[in-house]
């Protein structure tokens, strides 16, 4: 492997690049990389590359190497990688006239190209089941929530009534688009490398298809070149899961707000909360905060990514490899942050009169007001609103609480205002101010009002379904497809 080489790896090598990441890829890839070796193999076969009699021998050892399990192999620095350390096994077991085949017709590099989708692949399914448990979760909580009434906020000002389910129906379809995003992205990945060599493919008369299916793939890499120098996977992974880290930092921001002693309309349960170390009377919110940093993470992870790849040639290089710490490490930020989002959403509590009341008495009402005077008065909204808007203003400045609007009020106001008196019935007035009519006013497409919310819910659990459809597909593909290589017979 190193016959080019006059001498071994200096001891900073072996300890700064290559020990650190045979112990990770050891961890990481074994699994993934003993299914590439048996799938590899049985490619060989099938085109008379080995014969059946050495192949069975190959998959003896490589069987046995497989169920002594990863922790069991050995490490040799020296050996650089990790598959020559698992062929250094190999040969161990069967020599080299035998085990030496195993590596005919491939490269490290496009090896590795394929071990590292695996890898990609495996934990972007695994994300996607957690994101599809929060949705679960979430959509639970909205279907409970349908008549609990609360102030919108635009520009973390009182803005229109809407109900907590009209909230968490928003979150959940901003979730459905990041399992758009991570189903792209999944198809993005799930291409094979395998075959495409060093990068110039191989002399021998391969079956690139055969591998790929064997291994789970939709289909072989079209281009060599292409199957070893192609990494925008990676950035497109890291994309995607920085778009839903930025989807749940902004939930977890309002969440954190609103449980704030100024706010006091969410609480976080006890098993999610930490104490002060001086202050009896704190309870801090600290899955929250943490999810809100670790969206910081995943920005940084992909510019760090980009900024290492935007350089390299369009080949195989080490460079390329660097890149992926930021991957496994978002995957891992993601992950947890998932969890916690999960463990806090499912103990959540709401102070739904508190909810209700702030919605009766912060003027987020009033624009449903002007509406009532457009209606009723047939002036333009633009003369509504600046009744009102004058309106509010005085009762602000006088302290006079919003259900105290009457109509002698609008008429004096009015006539201020635009010259003209406008007149509202007193059931006017009392519909447009009181938050539940309100927001059951509010049934245009997309609106607030629950009949509405219930038909976004329902589309957001048909498409959940779909989704849930999808993830198992794909699940039970690779489970499948690994079976049949665990129990390989030549």
């Amino acid at each position: 492997m190193r016959e080019r080489l006059k001498v071994a790896p200096s001891a900073e090598v072996m300890e700064y690049l290559l020990m650190p990441a045979l112990e990770a890829e050891r961890s990481r890839s074994f699994t993934n990389m003993m299914d590439v070796n048996k799938g590899h193999l049985l490619m060989l076969i099938s085109k008379g590359i080995v014969s059946r009699e050495v192949g069975q021998k190959i998959a003896d050892a490589l069987e046995e190497i497989n169920e002594k399990g990863a922790s069991a192999l050995e490490l040799d620095p020296k050996l650089e990688e990790l598959y020559f350390n698992i062929e250094a096994a190999l040969i161990k077991l069967v020599g080299v006239e035998v085990g030496g085949q195993l590596h005919t017709a491939r490269s490290r590099n496009d090896l590795f190209a394929t071990v590292a989708r695996m890898n990609s692949r495996d934990q972007l399914l695994s994300v996607n089941q957690l994101l599809t448990e929060l949705r679960e979760v979430l959509l639970t909580l909205a279907e409970k929530s349908l008549y609990v009434v609360m102030s919108g906020y635009t520009h973390m000002q009182p803005a229109e009534p809407v109900t907590l389910a009209h909230y968490l129906s928003a979150i959940l379809f901003s979730l459905e688009r990041d399992h758009k995003r991570f189903e792209h992205t999944y198809n993005q990945i799930n291409i094979s490398p395998l075959g495409a060599g060093a990068m110039a493919s191989t002399s021998f008369q391969i079956d690139r298809e055969e591998t790929s299916n064997l291994l789970g793939f939709h289909h072989a890499i079209d281009n060599s070149i292409d199957g070893v120098a192609s990494r925008d996977y990676l950035l497109e992974a890291l994309s995607t899961m920085n778009i839903l880290m930025n989807n749940l930092s902004r939930f977890s921001h309002d969440l954190y707000i609103w449980s704030t002693d100024e706010f006091g309309l969410a609480e976080v349960d006890d098993s999610v909360a930490a104490c002060s170390s001086i202050m009896p009377q704190k309870k801090n919110p600290i899955t929250l905060e943490h999810i809100k940093a670790k969206s910081g993470h995943l920005i940084g992870a992909v510019v760090s990514a980009t900024s290492i790849l935007k350089n390299t040639p369009y080949g195989h290089s080490r460079d390329l490899t660097e890149s992926f710490k930021y991957l496994w490490d978002s995957f891992s930020e993601v992950t947890s942050s998932l969890h916690l989002m999960i463990a806090t959403v499912k103990t959540l509590k709401f102070n739904e009169e508190k909810m209700f009341l702030r919605a009766l008495e912060n003027f987020s009402t009033v624009t449903e007001l002007a509406n009532t005077i457009v209606r009723e008065a047939h002036i333009s909204f633009k003369e509504a609103h600046q009744i009102v808007g004058h309106l509010v203003g005085e009762m602000l400045d006088k302290k006079i609480s919003v259900t105290q609007i009457d109509a002698e009020m609008i008429k004096r106001i009015s006539l201020t205002v635009i010259g003209k008196e406008i007149i509202l019935t007193k059931a006017g007035i009392q519909n447009a101010l009181d938050p539940i009519q309100n927001v059951e006013s509010k049934n245009a497409s997309g609106g607030p009002a629950p009949s509405e919310v219930k038909k976004q819910l329902t589309r957001i659990k048909e498409r959940l379904d779909l989704d849930r459809g999808w993830l198992k597909e794909q699940q039970v593909m690779l489970e499948t497809k690994r079976k049949l290589l665990t129990r390989v017979t030549i």
